[in-house]
Order: C-alpha cells, then sequence, then structure tokens
C-alpha cells in the first residue's frame, strides 16, 4: 500500500512523516522546506504475528507495510506556479490513495500560510491544485486524441472518457465523480489523475485535543462532515504527540497512549482506514523460518493471493489449507487443529479472507 501525503505548508505533513516512519524528514517552521520527497517504508503493526510466531517458534517476524511519500506543502495558485508550484505532485501519481493533512489546532508559534486556521479553506485550496493538476494532464492529451479519433475509431472511447472528466474537472469535481462506463475507466487508469484517487482528511490536532470525541471539536468536525459527505475517510492524529510516541520502546507507548486516553496511535488508525478506504485484507502464514501477513484486495482468490508470495506458486497452485486466526490460536497448535478438523482445503475459486492462516500447496 502506498500512500501520499499532501496538505499546505506548516499544517504537520512533515511532523506526521517524520512521526510514523521514524526517518528523519525536516519538519521546519516555514513554508516548503520539504523540496525532494521524503519515502518511508513503515511496518504494519499487527499483533497477530506475535502470537503466531509462538505457536510456531517463528524466527523471524515479518509484517506487511506501507509506503509513504511525503512532498511540499501545495499554496493557492500552485497549478500557477505559486510557492513551489505543483511540480512535486508527479511524485504521488502512483500511489493507491492520497492523505491530506488538514491543519486543526491554533498555535501562534507556528505561521499558517493564509494567516488563520479554517480546515474548509484549506481543503478546498489543495484539492482546487489536484483538479488544475489534472486537468493540464488531460488537456495535453486531449489534443492528441482528437487528431488521432478523426482518423482511427478506436480512439473514440478514450475521446469520450477525457471529454466526460474534465467536464467534472470545470466544474470542480474530482474525477471519481464522472459517470465512466467500466471500459472507461480502465481506459483512465493509466493517467493515474490524483482526483480519481480515494482520501483520507488527517485532521491534525493539539495534544490537548487528541483525546476527546472527533466531534465535540469545532474544527475537526467540519473536517468529518466533509469526509464523509464525498465518500472518503477521516481520522483524528496529533502528529506532536505521534513524534513522542516515535522515541518510546512498546511497553512505554502502551502506557503513554493509556494516560492519554487513546486506544491506539494515530499510525494504526491511519493503517485502518487505509485498509477500509481501499477494500485491503491481511492473510497470515505462518512456520519456523517466519510469520508473516501479506496484503491483497477484498474478493482476491486462493492462487492470486499464493501469487503474492511467488509467481511460481500461483503458478502450480494445487489447494491452501486454511485456518481461521481465532480458531487456530484457540487450538493451541496446527497439530491440535488438525486434529479437531478445523484445517479445511480449499481450491482455486476460495476467497480469501481476513486473518486467514494459509499453507499453500504447488507444483511447478
Amino acid at each position: 500500500m502506498k500512500l501520499g501525503i499532501v496538505g499546505l505548508p506548516n499544517v504537520g505533513k512533515s511532523t506526521l512523516f517524520n512521526a510514523i516512519t521514524k526517518a528523519g524528514a525536516e519538519a521546519a517552521n516555514y513554508p516548503f522546506a520539504t523540496i525532494e520527497p521524503n519515502i518511508g517504508a513503515v511496518p504494519i503493526p499487527d499483533e497477530r504475528l506475535n502470537e503466531l510466531a509462538k505457536i510456531s517458534k517463528s524466527e523471524k517476524i515479518l509484517p506487511t507495510s506501507i509506503e509513504f511519500y511525503d512532498i511540499a506543502g501545495l499554496v493557492k495558485g500552485a497549478s500557477q506556479g505559486e510557492g513551489l508550484g505543483n511540480q512535486f505532485l508527479s511524485h504521488i501519481r502512483e500511489v493507491e490513495a492520497i492523505v491530506h493533512v488538514v491543519r486543526c489546532f491554533e498555535d501562534e508559534n507556528i505561521i499558517h500560510v493564509d494567516g488563520s486556521i479554517d480546515p474548509i479553506r484549506d481543503i478546498e485550496t489543495i484539492n482546487l491544485e489536484l483538479i488544475f493538476s489534472d486537468l493540464e494532464q488531460l488537456e495535453k492529451r486531449k489534443d492528441k486524441v482528437e487528431k488521432q479519433a478523426k482518423a482511427d475509431k478506436a480512439m473514440r472511447p478514450e475521446l469520450e472518457a477525457i471529454n466526460k472528466i474534465i467536464t467534472s474537472l470545470e466544474q470542480g469535481q474530482p474525477a471519481r465523480s464522472a459517470s465512466l462506463t467500466e471500459e472507461e475507466k480502465k481506459l483512465m487508469n493509466h493517467f493515474q489523475l490524483l482526483t480519481n484517487k480515494p482520501v483520507i482528511y488527517v485532521a491534525n490536532v493539539s495534544e490537548d485535543d487528541a483525546g476527546k470525541d472527533p466531534s465535540s471539536i469545532p474544527a475537526v468536525k467540519k473536517v468529518l462532515d466533509y469526509a464523509m459527505e464525498h465518500g472518503d475517510q477521516m481520522v483524528m492524529i496529533s502528529a506532536q504527540i505521534e513524534s513522542e510516541i516515535a522515541v518510546l520502546d512498546p511497553d512505554e507507548k502502551v502506557l503513554f497512549l493509556e494516560e492519554l486516553g487513546l486506544p491506539d496511535s494515530g499510525l494504526d488508525r491511519l493503517v485502518k482506514a487505509g485498509y477500509q478506504l481501499l477494500g485491503l485484507i491481511s492473510f497470515l502464514t505462518t512456520g519456523p523460518m517466519e510469520s508473516r501477513a501479506w496484503t491483497v484486495k477484498e474478493g482476491t482468490k486462493a492462487p492470486q493471493a499464493a501469487g503474492k508470495i511467488h509467481s511460481d506458486i500461483e503458478r502450480g497452485f494445487i489447494k491452501a489449507d486454511v485456518i481461521s486466526y481465532d480458531d487456530l490460536i484457540e487450538a493451541g497448535t496446527m497439530a491440535h487443529a488438525r486434529e479437531l478438523g478445523l484445517i479445511r482445503s480449499e481450491g482455486k475459486d476460495y476467497v480469501m479472507k481476513d486473518g486467514d492462516v494459509v499453507l499453500f500447496k504447488f507444483n511447478v
């Protein structure tokens, strides 16, 4: 899973990026501190792996991971070259979802590029710049396709799709709001349009607000309502608290979060939102060498899941021995689970479920 972090300057993007990736990117109290994109891979916390490792006496635990891309803050007029322009948006065209950090805290020591805290204004500023970036890309392509479509009828479906999306963008709506057929959606996939990607809004709050109900904080409530209205996700995070958590060992981290009244870290909440938004699940493998998590789309069948591990396993797929994580924990060992008849043999049409513990059988 790849997530691209966007937002205005000084909203806490790089602070959050540093906290969750421990990558040491510059986070400064002035605009455009981030010039080159910062990229960090983060292991996804999964307590199930620890329990599987105990059962299998695994030498290693290998969680699945997320890649975060942090780019320079955008400002109003970036598409016309304001600030650093939108030159860095190309760095996040390949991500699967956008993490849009919105400032929801007051701090006179940290300047706001527009002089005041107004989350909806800030959201719409960024969204408009993403729209302009997509519009520029599609208009360039349209000129070329129009000429080709006059001589080649096969190009007309692409032109039709481009025109539909351009109409939406010109009305200030994201590309994903355009009514496209399934064929048109496939034709548009290679453009990797920014406004076609789902969004997780991160309401960045002060330490004092971190443990509160999001609906009780006016600025956060506005972000939550906006996200729900547009079919997106929102998580409330204090980037400052995440910075403090980042340097703690696991036990200290749990105690610190309990003191603040937080059930989990901002990273945990961001991961859950990302999985839900993108329709992802994790299946698990375990043995003496390693216990490991693998990420696939909901609806993935067993052979394609096996292909995540190695293409040879998908190619030579015979069957999958499957047990749910909860059943395995209750049984205590694989041997006991087998005695109880809890391990099932599934074929090529089996649809993977979150928490499946799997052993693939294959022959190449």
